[in-house]
């Protein structure tokens, strides 16, 4: 491609490339030309050591000239235009293009030598020629279209004539047609159908199934729905059915019964459910103990394991060691402190939880009983009133069949129907009976709700008297903050005889033996301090009382060592360790001062 245009071996055909001759009269003007693939196939690889390459041709660079073959037809010849030209401009390709615009015909052109020349693009449907030199060609196929569009910038010659009018040259270009674009319209719409359908059977089969249909009501169905509502297994299908045929109104006068029945069954499934409640809170109830007393029996098992790490730390084992392995022997006592620190605090909060809860339950105790009598009062009166409505409806029912009975009787003559009368007395007769019993729940109720105004005096009176002993509490809290207070100060009027001081010192001596009770190898004086910097920090007023929280605030480690020192009968301090890891530590020794005083 880059020889000079004298050489004339530039214009030479395609088989300097490679590529088969396209210019043999009776031949396609391009190779096989795949509609589908939108490409031309058949042509031999390019490099041979890749043969899969002959499917499709690699693409063209756009920049390079496309060598074009005379092509030599029965009356004509057509010439390729010069491949350094730009290509032919062509206007946008209309949808579905089937016809191409083809102008620049000799004037002696004829419609045979249109048809020798384009019928090598394919098959065609229609040509209109007009007097002007130009033509519209119709092909069966779009793909034709391209094929034809390659005929653009030939010149054409009639036969060896050099006339004008024997010689043009052809400018072919894309076409709009009513026709191919109906037909386009109308391939598109297929496609849509298609792809719809095909979109409708992909949701059919990912979208869950229906429920299935629920049966209409008869008397069999209401016989095998009454005894599934009985069934734990099929309760919810059968509640189901039933809730469907009230909505649906097949509730009457002939099936009221029936359905009240039903209705009853399901109300007595409500027992079943409170109870598998009350099983499941048990076992509930019965983990949190499993789980605690395997909390503890873990926590044991740490106190072991901290006595072996202190007993291998004492001076006899000690010195025997190395000090790699003193190293280690350090670090896994740590850690294990600490996670025994970690499962002491949460077993006692676990068993602070319970104290709470116990102690809530021994206030509420009273009050609990009388609303567990009031509930039950209340339960009752609710089940009397149901009763009530139940009756009701079936006086009005029984009434409403008299009422018919009276017209029908009034309709015929009494004396021809002796059946009927006997009829309305038995009917009379259980109207009696019913509004006896009428009267006798209504009495009961009556009663009944006397007994629930009693309760209600009794709660009320009950409420006061918890107010006023909570006033009563808030008082002694506030007596008590006041001392404590008061027991701040320097000038104190206490005892100097006695160790402990005031009251403040007295809560704190409390609740460090109960912490060292707990530790029995003993415990610093910053692990002490700091366990009631923690508690300060937990507690609030909610939970204990005021005087505590102020014992506990400014707390100092000196007060707390000089308190301990002083209390020489209830603490005991120790030395631990050897060297670099002495350790002072304080001891609970009050049982063993009791005996010594």
């Amino acid at each position: 491609m880059t020889l000079p245009m004298s050489d004339p071996t530039a214009w030479t055909t395609m088989n300097n490339l490679g590529m088969a001759p396209m210019g043999i009269a009776g031949q396609p003007i391009l190779p096989d030309f795949d509609p589908a693939l939108g490409m031309m196939t058949g042509i031999p690889p390019i490099t041979p050591m890749m043969p899969g390459l002959g499917i499709v041709p690699p693409p063209i660079p756009p920049d390079m000239p496309v060598v074009k073959e005379i092509i030599h037809c029965k009356s004509c010849t057509l010439f390729p235009p010069n491949p350094n030209l730009p290509p032919p401009a062509t206007r946008e390709r209309p949808p579905g293009c089937k016809t191409v615009f083809v102008g620049g015909l000799p004037e002696n052109g004829t419609e045979q030598i249109i048809v020798e020349v384009f019928e090598q693009c394919g098959e065609i449907i229609a040509i209109r020629k007009s007097k002007k030199n130009f033509c519209h060609i119709r092909f069966t196929e779009e793909y034709m279209v391209d094929k034809a569009l390659y005929l653009s910038g030939y010149r054409i010659r009639l036969g060896s004539s050099t006339d004008k009018k024997d010689t043009g040259r052809l400018h072919v270009d894309f076409a709009q047609a009513r026709d191919d674009l109906y037909e386009w319209e109308c391939k598109q719409r297929m496609l849509a159908r298609e792809e719809r359908h095909r979109r409708r059977l992909e949701e059919e089969r990912f979208r869950p199934p229906s429920p299935p249909p629920v049966v209409h009501y008869s008397d069999h169905e209401c016989s095998v729905v009454a005894e599934k509502l009985k069934d734990d297994s099929k309760f919810s299908e059968a509640v189901q059915t039933l809730l469907t045929w009230i909505e649906r109104g097949e509730v009457n006068r002939r099936s009221a019964n029936n359905f009240y029945s039903m209705i009853q069954s399901a109300n007595s499934h409500v027992r079943r459910l409170v109870n598998e409640k009350a099983t499941h809170e048990k076992d509930m109830e019965e983990a949190k103990e499993k789980f605690k007393q395997a909390l503890s029996g873990i926590l044991i098992q740490f106190e072991q394991i901290v006595a072996v790490y202190h007993s291998a730390s004492k001076q006899k084992a000690w010195d025997h060691f190395t000090k790699a392995q003193r190293k280690n022997i350090s670090v896994w006592c740590k850690q294990a402190e600490e996670i025994r620190n970690i499962h002491n605090d949460e077993l006692m909060g676990i068993r602070r939880e319970e104290e709470m809860e116990m102690s809530d339950d021994e206030i509420e105790e009273t009050t609990q009983t009388k609303e567990t009598e009031e509930s039950a009062l209340v339960s009752q009166a609710e089940a009397l009133k149901e009763e009530n409505d139940s009756l009701r409806w079936q006086l009005d029912a029984y009434r409403n069949e008299v009422e018919l009975l009276k017209q029908e009787q009034g309709k015929t003559n009494r004396e021809d129907d002796p059946d009927k009368e006997q009829q309305v007395k038995l009917l009379q007769q259980a109207l009696q009976g019913m509004q006896q019993h009428l009267l006798k729940v209504q009495d009961e109720y009556k009663k009944k709700e006397a007994e629930l105004e009693k309760v209600k005096d009794e709660k009320l009176q009950a409420e006061k008297m918890l107010e006023s002993l909570k006033e009563k509490e808030e008082g002694s809290a506030s007596r008590l903050c006041a001392s404590s207070q008061e027991s701040e100060y320097p000038l104190e009027k206490t005892l100097n005889s006695s160790p402990v001081q005031s009251e403040r010192e007295a809560l704190l001596v409390g609740i460090i033996s109960t912490f060292l009770h707990v530790h029995p190898f003993g415990a610093s004086i910053e692990y002490i301090c700091s366990y009631l910097q923690r508690l300060d920090n937990k507690l609030t007023s909610s939970t204990i009382s005021h005087s505590l929280i102020l014992a506990l605030r400014k707390i100092c480690t000196n007060d707390v060592e000089s308190l301990m020192g002083r209390l020489q009968h209830t603490f005991k301090q120790e030395m631990t360790g050897v060297g670099a890891s002495l350790e002072k530590r304080w001891k609970f020794c009050g049982f063993e001062g009791l005996k010594l005083t």
